[in-house]
């Protein structure tokens, strides 16, 4: 059963979730969301204009045991879910951040870290030429060692940016 959209999301309709077991649990997440709003609103009702109703019948109660039955079935499937949230994002999902600043931040300073890498890649290439040319002349009887040392260490090491952290790794 997919929930109704927002009643301030500026969509009229929502991507559909995702096949598998992620997907019930997004449905899964997204019923307790809607619980936790009709909780919040019983709760407010409840204490405004019908608290002088006698036998009312207060629905509080019934709203609670949604939530805590919500939050029973999201325990359950994570069990079964294997995917890992880095702590970090937590952190600034309860710090009422946006996880994707921190996803582009980490993405820029790989970025940064890979030009930085490449930048001492080139530095080094370029003093092995230096230095090699500067041996060529001082010891010419060893001109064919350094002559072909350059293009084999350039076929094989090409820099290739790491996703991880960000480095270079020559292969």
């Amino acid at each position: 059963m997919a929930p109704a959209p927002a009643p301030d999301s500026p969509r009229s309709s929502q991507s559909p979730a995702p096949p598998g077991s992620q997907g019930d649990l997004e449905l899964e997440l997204l019923g307790l969301a809607n619980a936790l709003y009709n909780l919040g609103t019983t709760v407010i009702n409840d204490s405004t204009k019908e608290r002088d109703k006698p036998g009312g019948g207060k629905q509080v109660g019934l709203r609670v045991n949604e939530v805590v039955t919500h939050l029973s079935t999201i325990d359950d499937m994570g069990q079964n879910i294997k995917t890992m949230i880095p702590l970090q994002v937590l952190t600034e999902v309860d710090s009422s951040r946006n996880p994707m600043l921190l996803t582009r931040e980490r993405i820029e300073r790989a970025a940064t870290e890979n030009q930085f890498m490449n930048g001492k890649i080139a530095a080094i290439d370029s003093y092995r030429k230096y230095l090699n040319e500067a041996l060529v002349q001082n010891f010419p009887e060893l001109e064919e060692y350094f002559r072909a040392l350059p293009t084999e260490i350039r076929t094989t090491s090409t820099p290739v940016a790491n996703g991880a952290n960000g480095g270079v790794h020559v292969p």
